[in-house]
């Protein structure tokens, strides 16, 4: 059961894709892409979800919205649109609907996509891929979505003029606000961001975050933000989880992830947010190596092999997530000796 002010909660979420090789295309192991993945996301919050290129940040994203079905684990969300009698909502597991239920949980729960171009159907006017949703549902007439993507448009900053044009006939961040405008349409309680700013140049990046916080606050929207710039998640996240080769290593308030990193892999991610000084003498952890093989994982902590604090216990054993301090959770053996820096004493000269 969820706690009232819990939105959706993830449970040992995995989801794996095989492998197949040969004639007869056999399966000859798994990439374990999300593996164990432990998550809740609260009401009106924003979760930032960091960590390097392939960790699985993209696919537990979409495995959360069951655009991936998942391999094991459940997704429990509460939902509006499959409740019968309203009020907050009916607790779902969202890995155990069938096909009309999750279609039906759209209404709930979105995407904003990292490619505001590909996302987009090139063949379609604006105003017909911001309607699409509701034509999908079967809400309101044609008269009244029509209305209703004027009033998204403006929410997001366009005109109504927009809704006759066509994507290739927009700037970057007007595509990725017609974006933003499809997942409001159904008026959804959860949307995951998936690194919906770094395709974009910086100018643009701050008005489109921007744009985001604001519908929250108008909206009470939720979210999961997925990106790897550190700097935009510590400006829109409540709280932040680390992941890295399929798990989640740290979850923390933003502030106490920033100033007091209890994993050594947030250490050296924290080491590597840039500064806009040429002068900048701080510290910069190199991480040793490339990160292993989520088809073949190392035994043990999975960081082990790339970290400068790692014992043998590390390599023999896998350690469990543990809290360290209020609300801030992370899974290290040494996590009590250990004295990580954050973003001040790392760019400490």
């Amino acid at each position: 059961m969820l706690p009232e002010d819990v939105l959706l909660e993830a449970r040992g979420l995995r989801k794996y894709f095989p492998v197949r090789k040969g004639w007869f295309q056999r399966v000859v192991g798994h990439v374990k892409a999300v593996d164990g993945v432990d998550l809740c996301v609260k009401r009106g919050e924003t979760l930032g979800l960091v960590g390097e290129s392939g960790c699985g940040k993209s696919t537990t994203g979409r495995a959360l919205m069951r655009l991936l079905r998942p391999t094991a684990g459940e997704v429990q969300f509460r939902s509006r649109a499959l409740a019968k009698d309203g009020g907050l909502g009916v607790i779902v597991d969202v890995a155990s609907l069938n096909r009309i239920e999750a279609k039906a949980l759209r209404q709930d729960m979105q995407i904003i996509f990292q490619d505001p171009y590909s996302s987009l159907d090139p063949r379609m006017p604006i105003g017909d891929i911001v309607a699409e949703p509701l034509r999908v549902q079967g809400v309101m007439d044609r008269g009244t979505r029509r209305d209703r993507v004027a009033d998204l448009l403006k929410a997001v900053g366009l005109a109504s003029e927009h809704a006759k044009r066509f994507p290739h006939e927009l700037s970057g961040g007007q595509r990725q606000r017609i974006g933003i405008a499809r997942a409001l349409a159904l008026n959804p309680s959860f949307i995951v961001a998936d690194e919906p700013v770094s395709a974009l140049d910086v100018s643009t990046q701050a008005q489109v975050v921007n744009l985001l916080q604001d519908l929250q606050a108008e909206l009470g929207l939720a979210y999961l933000f997925i990106a790897h710039d550190l700097s935009v998640v510590r400006h829109i996240s409540d709280r932040v989880a680390v992941m890295y080769l399929g798990k989640i290593v740290e979850t923390a308030g933003v502030d106490d992830l920033f100033l007091s990193p209890k994993h050594p892999y947030t250490e050296a991610l924290l080491s590597a947010v840039p500064v806009a000084d040429p002068d900048f003498a701080g510290t910069r952890i190199r991480l040793a190596g490339d990160a292993p093989s989520s088809m073949s994982p190392p035994s043990g902590c999975p960081f082990h092999p790339r970290c400068a604090y790692a014992t043998a216990q590390c390599s023999a054993e896998a350690p469990t997530m543990r809290q360290v301090a209020p609300r801030h959770d992370a899974s290290c053996h040494r996590v009590a000796e250990l004295n990580l820096r954050g973003v001040d004493a790392l760019r400490a000269p």
